[in-house]
Parts: C-alpha cells; structure tokens; sequence
C-alpha cells in the first residue's frame, strides 16, 4: 500500500457550527506539534479556498484552530476543533465534567466474548495513572485513579475481536491500556501490544496503524439541542484487516 503524502489526504468535515468544526482525523497524523503537516496546520488551509466553511463557521484565514480534546496520532476518527476561546471553554467543561458521550471502535486481538446479560456492557474498571504506562506495566508507575471503560463485542474474526469502547473516564491511552490488562491489546499497538504480533501485522497483513476509531461523539452546542457527530465509518484499512481474517458480524457496527 503506497503511503500518502500530507497534501494528499482528504479531511473529512463531519460537521461544524459557528466558532468550531469536528473533522475525521486519518491515524498517523498529529493533531499538533507538526507545522505544515499536522492536522491544525491541514484545517487552516481549508479557510483558503472553502468559502462555504468560513461563512459556516465565521472562521477566517487567519483563524487559529485548537482541539478541544485528546486524540493520539496513531488513533483516527471524530476530533473537535475550536476557532475562539469562548467556544473552546463551553465544549471543554463538557469534557472536564465527564458530560461527552464517546464511542470508539477497536479491533482487539483473541476473542472477547460478550459474557455479561444481555444488554449490559463489559465492563474493565482497573485503576490508572495519570501518565502513559508501558507494555510490562500498563497501569502506569505511581499513585493511580479510577478509570471506566464499556465494552460491546460487535463481531469476530479468526484472530481478532470487534468492540465497541465507551469512555466514561479519560485517562491517557485508557482504552489501550484496558485492552491490554483484559489480555486482549488493540491490534498495531506498538506500545502496549507484543512484538511479534505487530510484526505479523508488518509483514503478513500489510496493516501499519493502530486498530482504534473515534467512532461518534455527543456534546450540547452552544446553541440548540445536543448533537452526535457520526466519523465517516470504520476506516478501510481496518475493516480490511479484519474481512481477509474471516469476520462476522454478531451485531450491526453502531451508526
């Protein structure tokens, strides 16, 4: 598969309102610290030419686009952006005050099974440090915190698990580092996975990303009733991944 060059990958606007945008970040992209080639830096340049999303957003080239919240680089999907700092501040008190409905879609590796009544969620509740962990020790070293994550098995395949993740804590790297304590790391996670499973995803499966999806994301806007921004689906990669090892579905992916 030829890797695409930063000019040529395609943003997706999912939706956006006055003073603030929610875009479909592509994984290995940075949301920052990447001048030029980051995915603030990829935004500013569609206030050139998108006179549809200036006069949408009241955003001009000149604007200064900052997220609202965290999504690693290896990570895609639905990702909020602000335009002005009142803005910034309503959406960031939904995420401070634990308000934000998040979903996330990850290909685990083994086989999880839905073994909670039906109708309930799985439920890893393993306290976590503040701080990134590592594969030994994902809990992370020093004090820890309480940290929730649900989980919905939606399917399959012969070496892997598709799952639904829902935050209701957000520490950092919390769903991988829950998937790896649940023995069943994301798949391409180059941190808390094993080695010789990202080799085999190297060099047999051709799959370089991590297996994680920002899937959809409900928040209150500024104005009107809430809303729930849906990403432009399960990126292809990934579904790729799992079709050549025989997935099937035991419940529709979520819309």
């Amino acid at each position: 598969m030829k890797k695409q060059t930063p000019s040529a990958i395609t943003i997706p606007i999912l939706a956006a309102g006055v003073g603030w945008l929610a875009a479909d970040k592509p994984a290995g992209m940075s949301v920052h610290n990447d001048p030029g080639k980051d995915l603030c830096s990829r935004l500013a340049s569609l206030f050139q030419s998108a006179g549809g999303l200036r006069k949408k957003t009241g955003l001009g080239p000149d604007s200064r686009l900052n997220p609202v919240h965290r999504l690693d680089r290896d990570t895609s999907g639905v990702i909020l952006m602000a335009g002005n700092g009142a803005i910034h501040r309503h959406f960031a008190a939904q995420f401070e005050a634990r308000q934000v409905d998040k979903r996330y879609l990850a290909i685990l590796h083994g086989r999880l099974e839905q073994v909670k009544p039906a109708g309930r969620p799985i439920t890893w509740k393993w306290t976590l440090t503040k701080t990134a962990g590592g594969r030994k020790n994902p809990r992370g070293k020093g004090p820890r915190v309480p940290c929730i994550t649900h989980v919905e098995v939606l399917g399959h395949s012969q070496h892997y698990t598709l799952a639904e993740c829902r935050l209701l804590t957000g520490r950092k790297h919390q769903i991988r580092r829950h998937a790896r304590q649940a023995g069943h790391f994301v798949a391409g996670d180059r941190r808390y996975g094993s080695k010789r499973a990202l080799e085999f995803l190297k060099h047999k499966r051709n799959f370089r990303r991590l297996g994680l999806h920002a899937a959809r994301m409900e928040i209150q806007l500024p104005a009107g009733p809430p809303i729930t921004i849906h990403s432009t689906g399960l990126p292809a990669d990934m579904q790729l991944l799992l079709d050549e090892d025989g997935y099937t579905p035991s419940c529709a992916v979520p819309p």
